[in-house]
C-alpha cells in the first residue's frame, strides 16, 4: 500500500496515514502541515529580539526572543531572560528539547527535579526540559542569562 501511495496510485486513508505516522513517530498533522524554510542565518541586531509576554508570565521575569533557527528537523530559539528580586518565583516549567543556560549577572537558586543549585555569573548548565524546572529564587537581582532550547520538530 505505502509503495502505492508514494507513485500517487492511491490515496490513503486516516487510519492508513496514522500507522504510517505512529510507525515513524510523528504526529498525523506534520502530512498536512508545511515545512518551513530552512534557516542558516540570523543576525537579531541589540535592542531588537521579541518580547515574549506569555513565558514572561508563567515564569516571572522578562524573555527576549533573540531568534528562531528551523535546520531539517532541529529547532533553537534563544532568548534573553532577566528576573528582579521583586517578581514572583514561577511555577517549573517542563517542555520537550534539551535547554542551555548561561548566567550573565546576578544569583539565583535553580531548580532541575528535584535538585537544587546556586548560579552565578559565568555558570551554565545544560539538561532535558522535560523534567520540571526554573529560577526558584533570586539571591542577587537582576539576575539575566542566556537561554537556548533546542527540540527536534515532530
Amino acid at each position: 500500500m505505502l509503495s502505492r501511495v508514494e507513485r500517487g496510485l492511491a490515496s490513503p486513508s486516516v487510519e492508513t496515514l496514522e500507522r504510517i505516522a505512529t510507525a515513524m513517530g510523528v504526529s498525523i498533522s506534520r502530512f498536512f502541515t508545511q515545512r518551513a524554510e530552512r534557516v542558516d542565518f540570523l543576525h537579531v541586531p541589540a535592542g531588537h529580539g521579541i518580547p515574549v509576554d506569555s513565558l514572561a508570565a508563567a515564569t516571572g521575569g522578562r524573555y527576549e526572543l533573540l531568534g528562531h533557527l528551523l535546520s531539517g528537523d532541529l529547532s533553537v530559539a534563544p532568548s534573553l531572560v532577566q528576573i528582579d528580586a521583586s517578581d514572583e518565583t514561577p511555577a517549573a516549567l517542563t517542555h520537550q528539547g534539551l535547554k542551555f543556560i548561561y548566567v550573565l549577572s546576578g544569583k539565583a537558586r535553580y531548580r532541575y527535579g528535584p535538585r537544587h543549585v546556586s548560579l552565578g555569573a559565568g555558570d551554565a548548565l545544560l539538561f532535558d526540559a522535560s523534567a520540571a524546572h526554573g529560577v526558584v529564587r533570586v539571591d542577587e537581582a537582576p539576575m539575566n542569562y542566556l537561554c537556548a532550547v533546542f527540540s527536534l520538530r515532530t
